[in-house]
């Protein structure tokens, strides 16, 4: 685990500046460099000392990597989990029965060497579409698997990226019952994003005691209003996949949606959710900003969620921000194909504060000052739709020059 200084984000909830995957009690994570990939560590485990109550959201892409498949129907058999192992550089997804069968021979692999049944182990890839796995430096990671030594998380942290800049990880403290509760998370994505449940891989703990139906529940919750709220490039993975896990360690009572302090736990959930989907739309392949799209008023929640991902999600908006170009009607544009039932005369749009469209056509403003405001690392849009009370954010970044170049030459 990480070295942690705690940071005091309100009454209720303390981070842990440091904090990733193995910060709550009973988990620990590793990895190790095994050759998939050049030099950096390429191969690492998650490990629950007790079987943990698990929740899962996959790829809607049809075609679902292998080692979801084999993962999604371990997790439906009992909904626990006592490992995951991950490799990255080769996604093993396209890759038909064979690609089944190696992501099975892993899991046989874990099970014999930590000694817990094959249903319990999750496995992951996340790389190059097409390609086989080469089992023995599979074989060679799992021999080599320690779950005995709680510092090493920054290795996993490091081994499940792709073409990310950095690693992705976070935790969070609330005391719940006289008990400190910790929700911790370690992710990765830069390109291929557009979840919808990129190549993006989301794993959250915690040592709360949920069951797993209220687990299912707030995952989903959360993964609708953060990682389903963000998008790099508008593609969606063959191996998207979010996996929470609360293994009940820190012996708090059993945590329930009629619990009084439910709605603090869930924060916490959603805090490193959120934290975990903003770190990949900020890293996003090429990205040099990360947008923000609060959009309110539409007429349903789903068809706003639809306008804020629309606006975050438009190549011309994407190159409009990277240039520090305040083009109004590529934004007002983007909200009219979003829903096309909007009324255009009901529309007001701010960039980075200034106020852009009003009533649905352009308003006067300090075009100097907006420019100037466009070169911070964080754009803000806010879009009034309507006049209701749905609210909706969503995350994307700039489209750059250098976004062609990493995928022109992904392959090589």
């Amino acid at each position: 685990m990480l070295e942690e200084t705690k940071q005091l984000i309100d009454s209720e909830m303390t981070i842990l500046n440091e904090g990733d995957v193995a910060s709550p009690q009973g988990f620990v994570a590793g990895g190790l460099h095994v050759g998939l990939r050049r030099e950096k560590n390429d191969f690492g485990w998650l490990y629950s000392s007790v079987p943990a109550n698990c929740a899962a959201v996959y790829t809607q892409n049809a075609f679902k990597a292998a080692p979801l498949q084999v993962t999604e129907a371990s997790i439906n058999l009992e909904h626990k989990l006592s490992a995951v192992v991950i490799n990255s550089a080769i996604a093993n997804a396209c890759t038909g029965e064979r690609g089944l069968e190696d992501a099975k021979q892993t899991q046989n692999w874990v099970a014999s060497k930590l000694h817990i049944p094959e249903h319990e182990i999750a496995v992951a890839s996340t790389g190059l579409i097409g390609e086989f796995l080469p089992m023995d430096k599979i074989s060679f990671g799992v021999d080599n698997i320690n779950i005995y030594n709680e510092s090493q998380s920054e290795n996993f942290n490091e081994a499940i990226l792709t073409t990310d800049t950095n690693t992705k990880h976070i935790a969070v403290e609330v005391e719940i019952d006289n008990k400190i509760v910790t929700v911790g998370g370690t992710c990765k994505g830069s390109g291929m994003i557009h979840p919808n449940m990129a190549t993006m891989l989301g794993f959250m703990t915690t040592d709360a005691n949920v069951g797993v139906d209220d687990l299912n529940y707030l995952l989903k919750g959360s993964v609708d209003d953060t990682f389903n709220m963000i998008t790099v490039d508008g593609d969606t993975s063959t191996n998207d996949m979010v996996i929470l896990l609360a293994n009940g360690e820190s012996k708090s009572t059993m945590l329930t949606q009629s619990h009084p302090d439910w709605e603090k736990f869930a924060n916490a959930v959603k805090y490193v959710s959120e934290y975990l989907a903003k770190s990949i739309a900020r890293d996003g392949e090429g990205a040099t900003k990360l947008i923000k799209a609060h959009v309110t008023g539409a007429q349903t929640k789903e068809q706003n969620n639809i306008i804020a991902k629309t606006i975050v999600g438009s190549s011309l908006v994407k190159t409009a921000v990277h240039g520090c170009d305040p083009n109004f009607g590529r934004i007002a544009a983007s909200i009219g194909y979003g829903d096309q039932t909007v009324n255009p005369s009901d529309i007001n749009v701010w960039l980075c504060g200034h106020l852009l469209v009003k009533n649905g056509m352009i308003n006067e403003y300090d075009e100097l000052d907006l420019k100037a405001k466009m070169e911070q690392d964080t754009i803000d849009i806010h879009a009034v739709v309507g006049d209701t009370e749905h609210q909706s954010t969503a995350y994307g970044c700039d489209l750059s020059y250098d976004y062609v170049k990493i995928n022109a030459l992904y392959r090589t």
